[in-house]
């Protein structure tokens, strides 16, 4: 038979409210009756009943993640940094990989609520996953996914600033940008935004390509095809995505650009993956720790039951020069 805290108060020598109290970090207990209470569930091997202790509590210090796929760098980097920094703040992280699909979203949104973790982190496309009237703590990353959600992000219309004056300062006379869907609403968008705004000021007509889905590089390949067979004089690409650029810069020298003396590229993200695979890698670092650590106070703050005028938290970017930009 399973012991219980009844069981835990008689080896320890008090009484069972004194042990719940102590599971509960719930007033003063002495380091003494701690010690002895931790002693007695030891040796009997008493384990605490999570779900008891978060009705008990009203928090079940569990935050619920939801990522299109932990296998790209960014996303994966960015729920190592989510999953930390929540260990850190006493919460554990119930992590949801949706591969894109919007009824599996809306599954592992229902499923964490069921479940009853305190607040979700989103990380998604689909901006129908959530009622516009919910109450429940939410905060998305990179995403709009309701007026009453705040958003994380690095300063993407800066990011694509950066990028596309980098490849003009590296001397390209045709610059072109491969963005994500563009039907989706997320800041990410602001990288095109920007890019036209840079080539409109350089005198340049902007193109922009758009693969269906920047997490799966499966389905971005015919579009990577598409533009050097539509543009052959193609002599700078600002990708945006790390793994795009890199998909892409294969692919172009397949073909038998040489890079960086025919091609130049640029990515986006500069997760410390890409960068310790790919240093040569020219590409804007995303503040990935920044924006885990924003995202989960910003959560926390929500399930004490603060609110915030400001809705969106942008964050700076960096260069990291590599060589495909030469020079």
């Amino acid at each position: 038979m399973k012991p219980k805290i009844q069981d835990v108060a008689k080896v320890a020598g008090v009484s069972p409210t004194t042990v719940s109290r102590v599971l509960n970090d719930r007033g003063y207990i002495s380091s003494k009756t701690k010690e002895k209470v931790f002693a007695a569930m030891k040796e009997i091997n008493y384990v605490p009943n999570d779900l008891a202790r978060s009705l008990y509590n009203k928090r079940s210090y569990l935050i619920g993640v939801i990522v299109p796929s932990t296998s790209n760098p960014f996303f994966g980097e960015l729920v190592a940094y989510i999953e930390n920094i929540c260990d850190e703040r006493g919460y554990k992280v119930l992590l949801c990989n949706s591969l894109h699909e919007a009824d599996k979203e809306k599954k592992y949104w229902e499923m964490l609520r069921r479940n009853q973790v305190d607040g979700v982190i989103v990380v998604t496309y689909n901006r129908g996953l959530v009622d516009k009237n919910q109450q429940f703590p939410a905060v998305a990353i990179d995403h709009y996914l309701s007026e009453k959600i705040h958003v994380v992000s690095s300063d993407n219309f800066q990011g694509g600033e950066m990028a596309s004056r980098e490849l003009i300062k590296a001397g390209c006379k045709k610059i072109i940008h491969i963005n994500g869907d563009a039907s989706l609403e997320t800041p990410a968008n602001n990288r095109q935004y920007a890019y036209e705004k840079v080539m409109k000021e350089a005198g340049r007509t902007p193109e922009t390509y758009h693969v269906p889905d920047v997490a799966f590089l499966e389905s971005s390949i015919d579009i990577i095809k598409q533009l050097f067979e539509e543009h052959p004089d193609v002599d700078g690409i600002f990708a945006s995505d790390d793994l795009l650029a890199v998909r892409t810069m294969q692919y172009a020298e397949n073909l038998g650009y040489r890079v960086p003396q025919d091609l130049k590229i640029i990515g986006y993200d500069g997760t410390s993956l890409i960068r310790s695979i790919y240093p040569k890698l020219t590409t804007i670092i995303q503040p990935t720790y920044q924006i885990a650590e924003n995202a989960v106070e910003t959560l926390i703050q929500e399930i004490d039951g603060k609110t915030y005028d400001m809705k969106e938290k942008t964050f700076p970017v960096s260069l990291w020069k590599g060589e495909t930009t030469g020079g």
